[in-house]
């Protein structure tokens, strides 16, 4: 599985602007800019993020998923402050 298709699949079910992905090796990383579902509690948005993907989990081709949240907001303060440093 390649990052690029994590990224396509969330982006069509879950109807995400950004979303971005890295890794190999089945071991994988997420980041997904979307208010409502950073907002949800730190469970929901992993069953939420989760739910698209089982299949692969259930494959073998996605081992480990690390998900990070933003909200639009924060993500663009925390891009002008990587990008200041």
């Amino acid at each position: 599985m390649e990052p690029k298709e994590i990224e396509r699949i969330l982006k069509e079910t879950l109807n995400l602007e950004e979303v971005y992905a890295q890794g190999e090796n089945a071991h994988f990383g997420v980041i997904v800019v979307n208010d409502e579902i950073a907002q949800l509690s730190r469970v929901k948005q992993q069953q939420t993020i989760y739910a698209p993907l089982m299949s692969y989990f259930e494959s073998g081709e996605i081992h480990a998923l690390t998900i990070k949240t933003y909200t639009k907001e924060k993500w663009k303060m925390d891009r002008m402050l990587n990008m200041a440093s």
